[in-house]
This record gives C-alpha cells, sequence and structure tokens, in this order.
C-alpha cells in the first residue's frame, strides 16, 4: 500500500525556519521531520511514497536524489573526477515527488496523485506531525469499518479540526478547527478508497478537510481510528523545539524503530 504525504505547504507559523525550507523539511535532531514520519510508515513495512510538493519543492527533491551520499562516508577523488562510496546508510525506500504547485490546496494536491495510486486503497497523512500510532491496527479499523475514509483521531485542544462519532466509530459529524477544548480532533494518518477522488471536486482549490470530509461524514463513509498515545504536530518554534528535546533525550514516543 502506498503513503501519500502532503508537504506543499507554507508553514507560515514556523516561519522562523519555512523561511529557509519547507515545513517538513524543518529538522527534528539533524533529520527532516518528513524523515521522521516515513520512518514510522517504514517501521510497520510500508516503503512506497509519494510525496505532493509545492513551496520549495526543489529541497525535498535534492534532499532524496542526495541521500546517498549525504548520510554515506565518501572518497571524493578530485584529480580523477570520481566518488567511491563506502559504508552507506540508506532506507528500503520507493519515493516518488509530485510538484503539485505552491497554492493548491490540501484536496488538490492529493488530485493530482491520482493517476500514481490508480484504484488501490492508500495512506495519506501531513508532512508535519508524527505519532506512535499503529498502523497495521488503524488499517484493521478502516477495513472492519467498510467505509471509504479512515482518519486517526486524537484528544487534544481547539487547534484542528473536530469530529463527532458513534461507539462503533462512524463519524457523524466534521467540523474545521472549532473553539472547544478537550474534543477528538483529526490527526492525519487517514486509510482511504480510491472512491474519495470522487469527492475531490473542486480542482486545485478543494480543501480536504472541508466539503470532501463533511460530506463523507454526512454519507456515514467516514470512520475514525481513536489514538489514545502520542501524537504532535509540530505548528510552531515551540512545537519544533519540543520534538527536538525528547529526540535529543532518547524519549521520543514516534520513534518506534529505535525501541
Amino acid at each position: 500500500m502506498k503513503v501519500v504525504i502532503l508537504a506543499g505547504g507554507l508553514g507560515t507559523r514556523l516561519s522562523e525556519e519555512t523561511s529557509l525550507v519547507p515545513k517538513p523539511m524543518v529538522e527534528i535532531g539533524g533529520r527532516p521531520i518528513l524523515w521522521h514520519i516515513m520512518k514510522i510508515y517504514s517501521y510497520y513495512g510500508f516503503n512506497e511514497f509519494i510525496v505532493l510538493t509545492g513551496y520549495k519543492s526543489h529541497i525535498i527533491k535534492d534532499y532524496f536524489i542526495n541521500y546517498y551520499t549525504r548520510y554515506s562516508d565518501i572518497t571524493v577523488d578530485m584529480a580523477s573526477n570520481s566518488v567511491e562510496l563506502h559504508t552507506t546508510r540508506n532506507e528500503p525506500w520507493k519515493v516518488t515527488m509530485l510538484y503539485t504547485g505552491p497554492d493548491t490546496m490540501t484536496g488538490g494536491r492529493l488530485l493530482k496523485a491520482k493517476e500514481f495510486l490508480g484504484n488501490e486503497r492508500f495512506m495519506l497523512t501531513y508532512g508535519d506531525g508524527v505519532s506512535d500510532v499503529n498502523i497495521p491496527e488503524l488499517i484493521k479499523c478502516h477495513e472492519n469499518s467498510g467505509q471509504l475514509a479512515t482518519l486517526t483521531s486524537v484528544q487534544s485542544g481547539g487547534r484542528f479540526g473536530t469530529i463527532k462519532m458513534t461507539s462503533e466509530g462512524t463519524v457523524e459529524i466534521f467540523k474545521e478547527k472549532p473553539i472547544e477544548d478537550g474534543v477528538w480532533i483529526n490527526s492525519g494518518f487517514f486509510v482511504m478508497e480510491p472512491a474519495i477522488f470522487d469527492y475531490l471536486t473542486e480542482g486545485d482549490e478543494t480543501i480536504l478537510e472541508r466539503k470532501p470530509l463533511e460530506k463523507l461524514a454526512e454519507e456515514r463513509q467516514l470512520n475514525a481510528y481513536r489514538h489514545h498515545g502520542f501524537w504532535q504536530a509540530m505548528d510552531t518554534l515551540r512545537d519544533k523545539n519540543e520534538l527536538t528535546d525528547m529526540w535529543m533525550t532518547g524519549h521520543a514516543p514516534w520513534a518506534l524503530w529505535l525501541k
């Protein structure tokens, strides 16, 4: 199953960092948060990624093109213009990077990945949040629901889109960024059926979290996987510093590959 990552936004609330690099490339402990997200999926054996780029997309592309030399031991013979790789540090990843435009909305970006996904189930998440979510359990929850899309819900404050769901996990109401605290919110880490593309009807202007998810909820086709563990988005410099502190002190709950 392919993993799609939304990585094209401006990240204006993290402008101290994103004036130089796109938000998914802001580093936690010397590695982009995008790398951390991919490692979460890779831990469970999902190694084929589609990264939807936009703002400063060339930086994301350059990172993966030069990944081998960045993290490998090399000898550069400048007289013969040759490079010898010694110990290599790589990942079993296949990464497709699609330029989806600087101003395209989330649903519009996803729409541009349609031809690369075919008629297959896929996963989708945001390029700025890490979690210790159990991906196989998430997929099982989605399969058992029989619905078109499943999002991972966590409990947090009023900064993100909230949902109201039945005891079985069917989403009844999807509401983007309300004021209330202590509710279940959308944290990303979606599982989706290809029929989701039928709901992306506004082209580049399609905001996934508005009409598409709201309509799915109205039709009882949006499921929620309740995650009681760790999740944190990197929206501000404070968030970035908190995540870095967790990583540097060896207390990063999302780093399942280090357990």
